[in-house]
């Protein structure tokens, strides 16, 4: 049973009689515990919710369109609290944040409702039985699951929770009970790779077609690391050994199944200097999210945006536009090369891009959305910044106003003296930002 915090106006619970306060027990006479009970038994065109107010319990029924909303809100997005980690991850990138950071920034979740609900990664040893057979017979689906290896006995020594290699279980239950699954592979040098990432992904493969794609993932180190255990990152050659063990991987999964399965992360191409993919390689970009394909995508959207050029040439008017771009090194060279095309196509625009180093984390971060607002303002100081400084949004956090070292957007804005605006991943929306459209 959760309590109902707010109803909306005009909504189908307000012209129910349901009120803020009232303390939600059932609907249709199943229990409610959280979200994912609430939207499962939502979905029905006719419900009959039991509520309590000031202790005596009572019922409404409302008729309703399937899946329809009908205005109820809770404390928590997921009614409940999330689901504490258990596991002591040898590569765990929170273990490796500097003190005095927001509060929040050290919680690590292992909730199987946020995979559903936000595409998070779970590692299962958080679930019980109980939780495992509700996710099979609610048919939630995709499951997102940090993998890491499929031995056992590694896999323990890796996350340091006595049930990490029993909980492989639950893949082949998931598979029988037709849940499927994306996992993830954050690949630790000298530890899962090699042998065992073969051994990994041959497993991974006999999962298919309930395990529809797989991301390798090397790990973030950041430059505080003392004490944790001691990982070293891929070299360029390691970076391009991976690359080749997994591509003739997937080549042969692709060649069996239609579909090549596995994908390696950008940042090892990008590390061991190697040219990215197309698009087409990436198949439906299943694991975007998890930075796989994310440049081939931004490539893709972008060709596709210069079909409408002259159409934002004319919309300029012969007027001189100058914007500035940051980024962090991992896509810098990509967004500098779509930039200086851009500036050739159109000589009323001047675009800078500036490539922004992770002093905050330590240089061996390279993606953007690990980016403080620190670094942004000791490196964008005194640089031509034009009309407008475009970011990524992934450099803020989900609310979309703090950056990971709790400087607020407004606060960067008014020590750089320039407006900023944020871009989602994507080519098209980019282009548009760049010559002041209306996105």
């Amino acid at each position: 049973m959760v309590e109902i915090t707010e109803v909306h106006e005009h909504s189908r619970a307000e012209k129910a009689g349901v009120h803020a306060g009232d303390i939600l027990l059932s609907i249709n006479g199943k229990a409610i515990a959280d979200v994912l009970d609430y939207r499962f038994y939502l979905a029905d065109s006719h419900i009959t919710l039991s509520l309590r107010r000031g202790g005596s319990d009572f019922t409404v029924t409302i008729d309703k369109g399937e899946y329809d909303d009908i205005g109820l809100e809770f404390a928590t997005p997921l009614m409940d609290q999330k689901h504490h980690c258990e596991n002591k991850c040898i590569f765990c990138f929170i273990d490796q944040l500097p003190k005095g950071l927001r509060d929040t920034l050290y919680f690590k979740d292992d909730d199987s409702r946020l995979s559903f609900l936000h595409g998070n990664y779970i590692t299962l040893t958080n679930l019980s039985e109980s939780e495992v057979d509700r996710i099979i017979n609610m048919h939630i689906t995709p499951i997102n699951i940090s993998v890491h290896t499929t031995n056992p006995e590694l896999r323990v020594r890796m996350m340091k929770n006595k049930h990490a290699g029993e909980v492989l279980s639950y893949l082949d239950r998931f598979k029988a009970g037709g849940t499927h699954m994306r996992g993830q592979i954050v690949l630790c040098k000298d530890v899962n790779d090699g042998e065992e990432l073969l051994r990994t992904m041959r497993d991974l493969k006999a999962l298919y077609s309930a395990m529809d794609s797989v991301s390798i993932v090397p790990a973030g180190l950041t430059k505080f690391r003392d004490g944790l255990y001691p990982l070293e990152s891929f070299s360029k050659e390691e970076c391009r050994a991976v690359i080749e063990t997994v591509t003739a991987f997937g080549d042969k999964c692709l060649a069996e199944l239609g579909t090549r399965l596995f994908y390696p992360a950008d940042e090892l191409y990008i590390k061991g200097e190697l040219p990215l993919p197309n698009a087409e390689f990436y198949e439906d970009f299943t694991q975007i999210e998890n930075g796989v394909g994310m440049i081939a995508s931004m490539q893709e959207e972008f060709g596709i945006e210069l079909t409408f050029l002259r159409e934002y040439i004319t919309a300029l008017d012969g007027k001189k536009r100058c914007v500035s771009i940051a980024t962090g090194a991992a896509a810098y060279d990509f967004i500098k090369g779509m930039c200086d095309r851009l500036m050739l196509l159109c000589k009323d625009l001047t675009i800078h891009v500036y490539k922004i180093t992770n002093r905050f984390f330590g240089e061996e971060i390279t993606v953007s959305g690990l980016l403080t607002g620190k670094d942004l303002y000791e490196q964008l100081s005194g640089q031509e910044l034009g009309q407008v400084l475009l970011l990524p949004r992934n450099t803020l956090r989900a609310e979309e106003d703090l950056f990971l070292c709790g400087m607020s957007k407004e606060e960067l804005s008014e020590k750089l003296s320039v407006p900023i605006e944020f871009c989602c991943d994507d080519g098209g929306e980019l282009v548009s930002r760049i010559f002041g459209a209306t996105v």
